[in-house]
């Protein structure tokens, strides 16, 4: 393939396609693909779908619908446009989108995205290519490495991998059928990656999986290691100054890590940290194999070890059999840990998993009217949280330039956006920020002074959010 082409990829969903999709991008560079954000300009459109969330496959399909109409413009014009339907609603349901759907050229799932370049060949042959297996080898030994002006160009902080795959089988989830099960990538590798974006500029990392306090990666010195070994190691690399991770389980929250939080400076006082529900017996009949109680310990722990532990968490609610009860179950769990936001949504049901042929499925109106109540209950708590941080001094990771003359953005320990008044030199940089006022979702602050002795500079929040 030769000639200069633009790709667009749309990505759906969690931090892990977020990641995919800039992987994507860098495969198909050496085949004279260039991204652009304006898919009426592309020669390639990547659709990198999730699986999760509500009517995630009709929302693609009403996209393919959209782009249909684009591809067929572009071929009066003389121009081909190739559509690619990537992740996890390919992997479910590939040859259903290729039936539903004539537009689309190819299907590829999460786990063989490495293929693309021969993908494409094959749709410019005139096939219509549906790649969704777990393939034998290792992806990420076949992907190509970005250039450090590429990785620069993207941000000062960054996504990096290192597991994939759950092996929980929530009752209510797609992933292990989507995703597979549970692999570790080997941690010279991850170290690999992390040195290539700390030479490149990168100041923070969010290594990021599935299950990623679950990681058991084979180490170099021949033992397996632990998601809070390898923060520690990722902390001593030269210019890494901030590490998160996410997504956790709680039964995979052991004492290594919850002392990680601790002793480790670099490692942001943040944690998101789903419990769906705060009913023994929902989560039971969700298979989540942990109970109300266990998930307030983890909390509790985390929150000895590092008092300005702030943390945010996923709910579903109406999940089959779900009475008022249970729902004011979940209602308290959240009054009494104090959370800092959410993702929660209506349970919906996904083929192929045992909640989709449950017994007492909740009527859409009752879970509309109880969603609508969480999410209140979240604003308030996440209102509260912002208030809490006013007047005090937190240190700030400047990212970009903000959308009025001389301001920049940065981010919080918390993940707040916070917005100051400040020259574009400071990005990339870590400075203090005192915090003056809060909007709906962002922080506004003065940059203070600084003193290098300092310890790093959190809210102390752990009683918020009542």
């Amino acid at each position: 393939m030769t000639g200069p082409r633009k790709l667009y990829i749309k990505s759906y969903g969690c931090q892990m396609n977020a990641y995919d999709s800039l992987r994507m991008a860098d495969m198909l560079a050496p085949e004279g693909f260039s991204e652009t954000n304006d898919a009426n300009d592309a020669d390639l459109v990547v659709l990198n779908t999730c699986h999760i969330r509500e009517k995630a496959a009709e929302k693609v399909y009403s996209e393919i619908g959209r782009l249909r109409m684009m591809k067929d413009e572009a071929a009066s014009a003389g121009r081909k446009v190739t559509i690619a339907v990537a992740g996890c609603v390919a992997q479910a349901e590939g040859a259903e989108i290729m039936r539903r759907a004539p537009a689309v050229d190819l299907v590829v799932g999460p786990q063989s995205y490495h293929r693309l370049p021969r993908l494409l060949e094959q749709a410019a042959r005139g096939e219509r290519p549906v790649e969704t297996e777990f393939p034998a080898e290792d992806k990420f030994d076949f992907l190509k490495n970005p250039t450090r002006e590429k990785i620069r160009a993207r941000g000062v902080s960054a996504f990096l991998t290192i597991q994939e795959g759950c092996d929980k089988f929530c009752t209510f989830c797609v992933v292990p059928y989507t995703r597979g099960a549970e692999v570790s990538r080997p941690v010279a590798k991850i170290l690999a990656e992390a040195l290539r974006l700390a030479d490149a500029g990168i100041r923070e990392i969010t290594v990021i999986g599935q299950n990623v306090n679950a990681y058991h990666g084979d180490g170099p010195d021949g033992q397996t290691w632990t998601l809070a070994r390898l923060l520690r190691r990722l902390a001593d690399i030269p210019g890494i100054d901030r590490l998160r991770y996410t997504t956790s389980h709680p039964r995979d929250v052991d004492d290594s890590l919850i002392a990680m939080h601790r002793d480790l400076p670099e490692l942001m006082p943040q944690l998101h940290l789903p419990v769906q529900s705060g009913s023994n017996r929902i989560l039971d009949a969700m298979n989540r194999r942990h109970t109300r109680d266990d998930y307030l310990r983890v909390v509790d722990r985390l929150r000895s070890a590092q008092p300005a532990m702030a943390f945010t968490s996923d709910f579903i609610v109406g999940f089959p059999g779900e009475t008022d009860a249970d729902f004011q179950d979940t209602m308290s769990l959240i009054e009494d840990v104090g959370f800092a936001g959410s993702f929660s949504f209506k349970y919906s049901p996904r083929p192929g998993t045992p909640a989709s042929d449950m017994d007492n499925q909740v009527a859409e109106s009752v879970k509309t009217q109880r969603l609508k109540e969480l999410q209140e209950l979240i604003d308030r708590q996440l209102a509260a949280f912002s208030r809490n941080c006013v007047g005090q001094t937190l240190d700030v990771l400047f990212e970009k330039v903000g959308r009025h003359p001389g301001q920049i953005v940065g981010k919080s320990p918390y993940l707040q956006p916070v917005q100051v008044m400040a020259p574009p030199s400071l990005i990339g940089t870590i400075a203090p920020v005192r915090i003056d006022d809060t909007g709906s979702y962002s922080l506004f602050g003065t940059v203070a002074a600084q003193d290098a002795a300092e310890p790093p500079r959190y809210a102390p929040l752990a009683a918020m959010g009542a």
